[in-house]
């Protein structure tokens, strides 16, 4: 249980904050590459970590993220003409490059100093894997680009999507973290589900709803255990890696499924984007999965066309329905494993009080993020954080039988380090 303060400290993500300083530490997804898909086009309205931005893509094709706000009068650049490399403000014409320089000044005599002295804030915005990333940090802190290996694939070995999801970050990134629901809030759709169904490791989780809990750090993160009875002489143990700031990789089930992940991303410290994708490192991703990833299956959600809100919200109690969970059809009465995490999360508040918690032995996970993510906070200064070294991002989940004796970290330690063009361990 954590105090008043602790939670404070942990869910609020602001420039001027702890964790705000944290996170800008670390490059994250911050769009779509399909949200500025050619040079010249719209820009985008952006929030993070509790700034609101302008991304757009200028005529050579380079990326920028700009402060929403024109430093002359404060009008939004977002109704700015995006034309001949800048970005030019529809209310007096100030005109802004891709790192905030101001370039014409045309409501200004020609010989005016005045736009030397002039800087819009500006953030790097750099494309991979599909994503186009952030940094928000001090320059001279930036880390090396991000080599999560979904983000090294070809194109047709992933597909990624976000949604808006109504909570803090952290309640979202500790659903992520939580194997134990899965026995319960999915119990009834595992069979059904693309990603689950068929495997050997479906029927032990439903055989062992009360699985035990290890948890061991790693050099990014913490390395979760979740251990379940297999037989007389091995246990089927979920090793799912929690890598810093925010993100996870899902342990697989059976290697004919494409793997998963997430990254919780802070918009304000009442909202994140939840980001999700499924991969294969060792081939494209057949139509019919990409079919059933559009359609919102999975780990992927459903639409409100247009937008990236979920067709399932709170506004209407996400569709829930009481007669297909009195027929077992769904353990909650909400359609799809996406929707029957967030909206459980979203039911605790926007941002979850944790002094009233109870927690458990198998919230171990869940108690040891949070207390990797205070104790970042102290080592900040020293320019020891976990997770930003590539070497760190460049790791598998897995799921294995491993004899009984023998430790979940020692005996996943090769199914669980990324060999390029290897396929990946699961049950």
């Amino acid at each position: 249980m954590l105090t008043s303060d602790q939670n404070v400290l942990l869910t609020q993500t602001g420039p001027e904050t702890p964790m705000g300083r944290l996170f800008r530490r670390y490059w994250f997804p911050a769009l779509l590459a399909e949200e500025l898909p050619e040079a010249d086009c719209p820009p985008v309205r952006v929030q993070l970590l509790g700034e609101k931005l302008i991304a757009f893509r200028d005529t050579s094709g380079r990326l920028g993220l700009l402060d929403e706000f024109c430093a002359h009068r404060t009008a939004s650049l977002y109704f700015g003409r995006n034309e001949e490399n800048g970005l030019r403000c529809a209310y007096h014409g100030w005109k802004y490059d891709v790192e905030g320089n101001l370039t014409d000044m045309p409501s200004e005599p020609e010989d005016s100093k005045f736009r030397c002295r002039i800087k819009q804030k500006s953030y790097p915005l750099v494309e991979r894997g599909g994503v186009l990333w952030a940094y928000m940090g001090p320059a001279d802190k930036m880390p090396e680009l991000p080599e999560l290996e979904w983000a090294l694939l070809g194109d047709g070995q992933r597909f990624i999507s976000k949604r808006l999801q109504e909570t803090n970050y952290l309640q979202a990134m500790e659903g992520g973290i939580d194997s134990s629901h899965v026995s319960f809030a999915h119990r009834f759709n595992l069979d059904d589900d693309p990603m689950h169904s068929g495997t050997a490791g479906n029927e032990y989780i439903k055989a062992d709803t009360r699985p035990k809990f290890e948890v061991a750090e790693s050099d990014g993160g913490l390395l979760i255990g979740a251990r379940r009875n297999a037989n007389e002489e091995e246990f089927y143990w979920r090793i799912t890696q929690w890598i810093m700031p925010f993100y996870t990789i899902i342990p697989p089930f059976g290697t004919h499924n494409p793997m998963g992940g997430h990254a919780w991303v802070p918009i304000d410290d009442t909202t994140c984007w939840a980001w999700s994708w499924n991969y294969h490192p060792t081939r494209d991703l057949r139509e019919d999965e990409l079919q059933q990833m559009r359609n919102g299956d999975g780990i992927h959600a459903k639409y409100i066309p247009g937008t990236y809100r979920t067709l399932a919200n709170k506004d209407n109690d996400y569709l829930m329905d009481r007669q297909a969970q009195k027929q077992k059809k769904t353990f909650s009465g909400i359609e799809g494993i996406a929707a029957q995490d967030f909206s459980l999360q979203e039911s605790m508040g926007e941002i979850a009080d944790r002094t009233k918690e109870r927690l458990g032995t198998s919230d171990a996970a869940i108690i040891l993020a949070r207390r990797r993510l205070l104790a970042a906070l102290d080592s900040m200064e020293d320019d020891v954080l976990p997770g930003l070294d590539t070497a760190d991002q460049r790791v598998r989940s897995t799921s294995v039988l491993l004899p009984k004796d023998v430790p979940f970290h020692e005996g996943a330690q090769q199914a669980i380090q990324v060999v390029p063009g290897t396929d990946f361990v699961s049950i």
